[in-house]
């Protein structure tokens, strides 16, 4: 890097953690050049179907503790309610019909009462607000769960309870615990293949942990959650963001970057807006770009990478740095390429090995507008799909006029055309043959049988979400590589001292991870002494008073007594 030049850095994924570290490296003042397989990562271009309707692969929701999303979305400009829906129900449906409804816990009412209920120490508000909302799975099966409340108290997700959980699946932990096979099958199974698209028996207990305690049981609140307006999150939220950093100019040579610590949501840019102040542009996306492989100098750090896109093999030179924000599969593709990579860093080989997950996504036009409890719903137990979880939501109402969106929404769903009836979004997990939507959604709610399938349009994704198998933390990539300029972002990544409350496949997870990866190459010195800014992070809600208590209690009986007496072998670690 000459002296004055900003330092480059190259992004290699544009999800919720690409954007993030491309977002934070430009407020640093950095040129950076982000890469996707995507033809335009910046969303400005509606996928639509053959037939001209619009497409979004997969369902993806926003909870109540997505601080750091929430910040970007005001950063933007953008007010909440034109981005999401209201927080909204969610059902569970089995061959038997409706097994339960999670409640708007926010809003939700005391038992037998119109009386609204106050937010309670968790666990006791979420039993209350759900206590007359299971429909079919009796009360002394209900009451089991309260085996977690053990496993919440003792793992403390410090490094040696969370190797010990991690050891086991989740399903031999829930048995452990004393939970009921009824209330496994019926609702912590479909909840998992639906959070974390895999069996309870083919899971990390540690991770299927971290997931019900950030979604359900850390607060009462905890699992509210609320979707996308129309269009997509794409057109919503990464377009403009994509927009806002594609204006800003790097700051003249010399000129430091800004001083550390801005906002979480990119106030206090370091780069310059668009008006002449800086000359080139801080940011370069680079469409229909598969990276292939990564070149190390003489020093063993980054300095270029070589990606296909339609003009043939290319290559990027000169970089000072690099963020691999990709997953499993693409890990796979960039270290079988990159051998010199592969011999500096093997912790990304082992990154590499992990297996993904196989995600269908379709999506369906009826003739028939069906009327559901819910927008958002969940199927169970259905043969038809062999082991697979599924979801189904009914966009007509997320995204119509039922929520706000309006009739120009609604008829947007149907590309321009006469709204015929409802449209729906089905997602299946774990799959790479299942049934399709149509099949299933009768069984789960009888008005589908009247609805014909006027449209349809189905995606297959093989391979596309982290799967976080038993013993898999120790495989999973690290914030920091071995090599001293790259770093990685997504949700699986392991952040190490830079941990954050949210846990699992989860959007603000991917998102934090960017930030943190960019922080990692600013403290690194590889952006050189005038882009070390660091950027905050907004952390989740604390814990309740009574979990703190009870894990500082649980932590001094172990320590104290069954761990000298050689009693802790009779316990989860």
């Amino acid at each position: 890097m000459a002296a004055g030049e900003p330092p480059h850095v190259a992004v290699v994924g544009a999800g919720w953690g690409g954007w993030a570290a491309a977002q934070t490296l430009v407020e640093n003042g950095c040129r950076v050049t982000l890469l996707d397989s995507l033809p335009d990562p910046t969303g400005e271009t509606p996928y639509l179907t053959p037939t001209g309707k619009p497409f979004e692969a997969g369902t993806r929701g926003f909870w109540k503790d997505y601080p750091n999303i929430e910040a970007l979305t005001r950063s933007l400009g953008l007010r909440e309610e034109d981005v999401f829906t209201p927080f909204t129900n969610s059902s569970f449906y089995s061959p038997d019909g409706l097994e339960a409804t999670a409640p708007v816990f926010s809003s939700t009412n005391l038992p037998f009462s119109d009386a609204p209920l106050p937010e309670l120490p968790s666990p006791l508000g979420q039993v209350l607000a759900t206590f007359q909302l299971f429909e079919r799975i009796p009360v002394p099966d209900r009451v089991t769960v309260l085996g977690l409340l053990y496993a919440t108290i003792d793992f403390t997700r410090d490094e040696e309870a969370f190797r010990a959980y991690d050891r086991m699946t989740a399903h031999e932990l829930f048995l452990r615990m004393g939970i009921s096979e009824r209330f496994v099958r019926d609702f912590l199974k479909p909840t998992l293949l639906i959070g974390l698209f895999k069996p309870p028996e083919e899971l990390s207990a540690a991770v299927a942990m971290e997931l019900l305690y950030f979604y359900a049981l850390a607060h009462q609140t905890s699992f509210d959650v609320r979707w996308i307006r129309y269009p997509s999150i794409s057109e919503l939220l990464i377009a403009p963001l994509a927009r806002s950093l594609l204006a800003k100019t790097l700051p003249p040579a010399g000129e430091a970057a800004g001083e550390a610590g801005g906002g979480p949501g990119g106030e206090d840019s370091g780069a310059g807006e668009a008006d002449g102040a800086g000359g080139a542009p801080a940011l370069t996306v680079l469409g229909g770009s598969r990276v292939q492989s990564v070149q190390l100098d003489a020093a063993g750090k980054v300095s270029g990478l070589s990606y296909a896109s339609r003009g043939g093999s290319e290559a990027l030179t000169g970089l000072n740095g690099c963020v691999l924000a990709l997953g499993s599969k693409g890990m796979s593709g960039v270290v079988g390429g990159s051998p010199e990579l592969a011999r500096a860093a093997p912790e990304l080989c082992k990154a590499a090995s992990l297996g993904g997950i196989d995600v269908i996504a379709c999506r369906l036009w009826l003739d028939t507008t069906v009327e559901t409890r819910t927008p958002a719903n969940v199927f169970s137990r259905f043969e038809a799909l062999r082991g697979a979880g599924g979801t189904f939501f009914m966009l007509d109402q997320l995204q119509g006029p039922a929520y706000g969106g309006g009739d120009e929404a609604l008829r947007a769903l149907w590309g321009g055309d006469e709204p015929q009836g409802s449209v729906v979004a089905c997602d299946f997990y774990n799959s790479g043959a299942s049934a399709h939507g149509s099949d299933l959604l009768p069984a789960a709610v009888p008005g589908f049988s009247r609805a014909n399938v006027v449209d349809s349009f189905v995606a297959r994704y093989p391979g596309a979400v982290s799967w976080f198998s038993p013993g898999s933390f120790d495989k999973r990539p690290p914030l920091q590589t071995r090599v001293p300029n790259l770093v990685c972002a997504g949700d699986w990544v392991r952040m190490g001292e830079f941990e954050h409350g949210a846990k699992g496949l989860c959007q603000e997870r991917a998102y934090v991870s960017g930030i943190e990866a960019a922080n990692a190459l600013a403290r690194s010195g590889a952006l050189g002494v005038r882009n070390n800014r660091v950027r905050q992070v907004s952390p989740v809600r604390d814990d309740e008073p009574q979990v703190v208590a009870g894990r500082a209690i649980n932590k001094q009986i172990y320590d104290s007594l069954l761990k000298p007496l050689g009693l802790d072998k009779l316990l989860v670690r």
